[in-house]
């Protein structure tokens, strides 16, 4: 099949009636996106495409601000006909030049091999999570002990400021739109940890193509994120994704007796820095490489 010249080819906004097309790049990928993920992006970033003579999407990137301060890359796809041709690269390139010109730091999560493509661009390692799966994860008919003096309760209407505002500290900048965006996606695991009237931890979750994924999940302790993680369990069907942090060896161990296991590792890298923006301390699980 003959190809259209990459380097002639035009990078401009991904619309709303292109969804198929985006849809049908994530599923030869194998990944996990839904339409509610892209239009997260289209809502509250930017997606870059680029298309074919036929006008036919045939790769994305795109770009996720957070606070003003810095902003995510990810979705960089290319459809297979068309790898090896520099589109990603093109797309890449777009992305941190919108974001500096911006003043924002860009910021994305690499599996190894990505890593080697990121390097060169002059992202480097700040630190470390891995996609934990579970086909069907063992349960019981109650959920782990709480810490003394918490309650974990679902997450309401009232709770989002708050929470939002809690979530901001942590993270390093507001992402409340996000955050906003999820909840309804997996009702079950929008849950909060409450110590009287102060918020301490929460999960929430999403639906996905092949598995539904817990997070972000931030708490003050590995106890708490323990006893959120394991109520939200209880209230998911498998399988699930749980994007855990490296340093959380207690979660990780937990995670592991409940039949779970390591799928692949991820390196957060950030664009000419390694001191990350998050609280290492109170950072459990990520929303998922795409969204930080």
């Amino acid at each position: 099949m003959a190809h259209s010249d990459p380097k002639v080819l035009q990078i401009s906004p991904l619309q709303e009636r292109e969804l198929d097309y985006a849809a049908a790049l994530v599923q030869e990928a194998g990944w996990n996106q839904l339409a509610a993920d892209w239009r997260i992006f289209l809502e509250l970033g930017t997606v870059h495409a680029v298309r074919d003579s036929g006008h036919r999407v045939i790769a994305t990137a795109a770009t996720l601000v957070y606070g003003g301060r810095f902003a995510w890359i990810s979705m960089v796809l290319v459809e297979g006909g068309y790898r090896r041709r520099g589109l990603a690269t093109q797309l890449l390139r777009r992305c941190i030049d919108d974001l500096t010109g911006r003043g924002l730091v860009p910021v994305l999560d690499a599996t190894p091999a990505g890593r080697t493509v990121y390097v060169p661009f002059g992202f480097q390692d700040s630190w470390g999570f891995s996609r934990f799966v579970a086909a069907a994860p063992l349960r019981s008919e109650r959920a782990p002990p709480t810490p003394n003096g918490i309650v974990i309760r679902p997450i309401g209407d009232a709770d989002l400021p708050r929470l939002c505002g809690y979530d901001a500290r942590v993270f390093g900048a507001d992402r409340s739109g996000l955050l906003r965006r999820l909840r309804g996606r997996l009702p079950g695991a929008e849950l909060g940890a409450w110590r009287g009237d102060q918020i301490v931890g929460f999960v929430l979750g999403r639906d996905g193509r092949a598995a539904a994924q817990l997070g972000p999940l931030v708490a003050e302790d590995e106890a708490t994120a323990t006893a959120l993680l394991g109520v939200a369990l209880v209230r998911t069907q498998g399988p699930i994704y749980v994007d855990l942090a490296d340093s959380k060896s207690a979660l990780q161990r937990w995670l592991r007796d409940r039949g779970f296991a390591p799928q692949r590792p991820f390196m957060r890298m950030i664009y000419g820095r390694a001191a990350r923006f998050d609280d290492c301390a109170r950072t459990m699980a990520v929303a998922g490489p795409e969204l930080g």
